[in-house]
């Protein structure tokens, strides 16, 4: 996998959570609560964590499916398998 750059996958992300909690990215911050800001429930940080894996063709442990709270969260959790 190239290294891709922060802000390119900063704006992946956010996109590809936007669309899975249907909401406009431009509402998720980096620090924006996925749970208490956008409602979103355990289903949806799941189809979070395999749109992660299937794009940028990493391995993430469920486990650490608890960690992904936040856009900052989802950028560490995907830099620290790429």
């Amino acid at each position: 996998m190239p290294d891709i750059g922060k802000d390119v996958l900063e704006k992946e992300l956010r996109d590809m959570i936007a669309k899975i909690v249907e909401i406009e990215p431009k509402k998720i911050g980096l620090d924006t609560k996925f749970v208490e800001d956008l409602g979103m429930d355990s289903m949806m940080a799941l189809e979070i964590l395999a749109s992660m894996e299937k794009k940028y063709k990493i391995q993430v442990p469920e486990e650490k499916l608890n960690q992904l709270r936040t856009l900052k969260d989802a950028i560490k959790l995907t830099e620290e398998y790429l």
